[in-house]
């Protein structure tokens, strides 16, 4: 049987945004401090981010305009 994917909340603690994103907490760390992804902000005295805020930067990360990594990587590059 298909594990159901939740339904979202507007506002996620750092556990559930990880998740949400499929990303490990290292990572999901590397990615907001180089930027890619939103800094949190405090509500109720907690850190959250909004999966809105989280849904524009991946379609930034993930958009016709974003540039290839592959391109970096020498095992992805294309031959010149």
């Amino acid at each position: 049987m298909a594990r159901a994917i939740p339904d979202w909340p507007r506002m996620m603690k750092r556990g559930l945004a990880t998740l949400y994103c499929d990303l490990s907490a290292t990572a999901f760390e590397r990615e907001i401090a180089t930027g890619r992804l939103p800094q949190p902000i405090m509500l109720g005295g907690e850190e959250h981010w909004c999966r809105r805020d989280l849904d524009g930067a991946l379609d930034r990360i993930t958009g016709s305009g974003a540039p290839d990594w592959r391109q970096k990587v020498k095992l992805y590059a294309k031959p010149s």
